[in-house]
């Protein structure tokens, strides 16, 4: 079970989720060349261009995590800030999660490399409905500790991604306890591991903020 607190016009509450179905939207951004910057940037380190334009990855629902450290295994793996949309029976509600993912097994397929990674996401939700018109003056920005210092990774509007009603309209869909990872934003001086990774989600309009962070623990690789 997944801890959340709800942050809506209404009121706030908190809600335990048992989430069920975990999907992955990848190369979910808005500008062609945006996108074709991000894979660029995989293809430097070996990873093949995708099937489709966006595409929707499944991985299982027990990988995600709200736990303040992640355990990978190797020193190949690195974090992702992406808005994630979350499925409840009274609607849909707007979260922040990390797809972190083993940059190595991804050069040899990208869905094998979604599921070995746990996924952290935050402990905080909105109203999606709230948002939804003013979605592209959101702004998302992340940070990783690399050498013990704290670096700017990834930074940029939500104008950058598709719209989640567009996702929607073009995967699959998304019944109560079904939770997507929305799309990223290219790497800051490109993708590397780290030992913490923070992330933010800031809405200017309604001023607040869903912040989380999660550390790396490196697990060895033993043969």
């Amino acid at each position: 079970m997944l801890t959340f607190d709800r942050i809506a016009a209404s009121g706030t509450d908190r809600v335990a989720v048992e989430v069920s179905t975990l999907v992955i939207a990848g190369w979910a951004g808005r500008d062609e060349e945006a996108v074709r910057h991000h894979i660029e940037e995989l293809a430097a380190i070996g990873v093949p261009p995708p099937s489709s334009v966006p595409v929707y990855y499944r991985a299982a629902a027990a990988n995600l995590t709200q736990a303040a450290v992640l355990e990978v295994l190797g020193p190949d793996s690195s974090g992702e800030v992406e808005p994630t949309l979350l499925s409840l029976a009274d609607g849909l509600w707007l979260g922040l999660g990390s797809d972190h993912t083993d940059r190595k097994a991804e050069a040899a397929g990208i869905a094998l490399s979604k599921q070995l990674c746990g996924k952290p996401i935050g402990t905080t939700l909105w109203r999606f409905e709230e948002v939804e018109a003013h979605w592209d003056a959101l702004e998302m920005r992340a940070t990783a500790t690399i050498d013990g210092v704290e670096t700017l990774y990834q930074q940029g509007p939500l104008a950058a991604l598709r719209h989640p009603r567009d996702l929607l309209a073009r995967g699959p869909a998304l019944p109560p306890g079904s939770l997507m990872f929305c799309g990223t934003l290219g790497a800051i001086g490109g993708i590397r591991p780290a030992t913490r990774f923070a992330m933010e989600l800031h809405d200017p309009v309604l001023g607040r903020t869903i912040r989380h962070a999660y550390d790396i623990a490196v697990l060895p690789v033993i043969s």
